[in-house]
């Protein structure tokens, strides 16, 4: 019988939703923000980086999502470690 530690371990797929606003004028001259959602999907597997597939993910005008099947290869993630900070 095989042990929790000798199965396989699974992927996941994790979601945020980030928001792009902009600042207009109402009708009494007011600024107001409008936002408009994004929705980021990324795959994280254990012992890798998690990467983004948002990309590569069909996402419709419903907000149904069709996931890459697991044989897409994926773009190389980085640990946090490995990633490049720019200078503000």
């Amino acid at each position: 019988m095989a042990s929790e530690s000798d199965k396989p371990k699974k992927c996941h797929i994790l979601e945020i939703v980030q928001y792009s606003c902009e600042t207009e004028e109402n009708q009494r001259g007011q600024v107001v923000p409008h936002c408009f959602p994004i929705p980021r999907l990324f795959k994280l597997c254990p012992g890798r980086p998690a990467v983004e597939i948002t990309t590569m993910s069909k996402i419709s005008e419903t907000g149904e999502i069709e996931i890459p099947s697991d044989n897409t290869e994926l773009p190389r993630g980085k640990p946090w470690h490995e990633v490049h900070v720019y200078p503000e």
